[in-house]
């Protein structure tokens, strides 16, 4: 399977008979599947078909969609005569000559046909269309629509997959260094670890067994990486894993970058070293990057 990204464009225009119309798609990323659509009303059937289709064909993101559709009046009916046009041309007409003649101003006859040129006089008939067919294109072409959003967001995905592949080289390449860095400063921490032992056991007259059993564990703890090494391995197979299955794993992945962050944490309170703290902040810094682009997985 692969692996999608959030976001995505797509457009398309058409038009059909009397009508056209402009399509216009746009994803980001989101928690859930979140759409907001704007198509018009009496356009029967249409909304629930790109609501149903939408919600089967993608699981996450902010899906905003607008159809704008216009009627081209030309050509779209029969001329007719303008009942209420003409009276109002026929008035003015009138006004005018009356007008005219009280001043003594003669005035050239007026014809039909100059009448009927006048605008308003004469417009096209609108007829009542039957939506059904206007409905049928429009949903083919939201399918293609819709095509080439997916399309979009399968490429963005695959970027996003190398990029992560890449990044999660760089975690091991660098958890790989800590665990050299761990190892060499072993003899260090032995040292420090004794003297530590023995401040606690000089000062341990009184003190409760089990509590003196706690602070030599705790002492232990701070000292050791291994776990947070080992760790920060398993992560980054469970990342592998889960981009190797794809599918919508954005959720999955970004609880992971979480355990991520924690392992670098820690291994930066614990480091006891320059240059084991260097390497957890080295880790901290991809990782953080690794959240970013996780964000927009679907």
């Amino acid at each position: 399977m692969t692996v999608n990204s959030m976001t995505g464009f797509a457009s398309a225009q058409g038009g059909l008979d009397a009508h056209s119309w402009g399509w216009e798609i746009r994803s980001v990323n989101a928690k859930g599947l979140d759409l907001r659509l704007r198509i018009p009303d009496w356009l029967e059937g249409l909304e629930p078909f790109v609501r149903s289709t939408l919600s089967k064909s993608l699981s996450r993101g902010n899906i905003s969609l607008t159809l704008r559709l216009t009627r081209r009046e030309e050509g779209g009916g029969p001329l007719q005569l303008n009942p209420a046009a003409l009276t109002s041309v026929l008035e003015a007409l009138a006004q005018t000559e009356a007008a005219a003649q009280a001043a003594g101003v003669d005035l050239k006859p007026s014809s039909a046909s100059d009448i009927l040129a006048l605008r308003g006089v004469m417009e096209h008939a609108v007829t009542e269309d039957d939506p059904a067919p206007l409905v049928a294109a429009l949903k083919d072409e939201f399918l293609t629509l819709l095509a080439g959003l997916t399309e979009m967001r399968r490429t963005e995905g695959a970027q996003l997959l190398n990029v992560l592949k890449r990044q999660l080289d760089q975690v091991e390449a660098l958890s790989a260094s800590a665990a050299a860095l761990a190892e060499e400063r072993k003899p260090r921490i032995a040292e420090t670890l004794k003297t530590n032992l023995e401040r606690v056991l000089a000062n341990s007259d009184g003190m409760d067994p089990d509590r003196l059993a706690q602070e030599l564990a705790l002492i232990a703890v701070k000292a050791d990486v291994t776990e947070e090494i080992d760790r920060l391995a398993a992560h980054v197979r469970a990342a592998r894993e889960l981009l190797e299955a794809g599918g919508p794993i954005g959720r999955k992945l970004d609880f992971l970058m979480q355990e991520f962050n924690r392992e670098a944490n820690t291994l930066c309170s614990k480091a006891q070293s320059s240059d084991l703290t260097a390497v957890g902040l080295e880790l901290k810094a991809i990782i953080d990057q690794m959240r970013e682009q996780v964000q927009n997985i679907e």
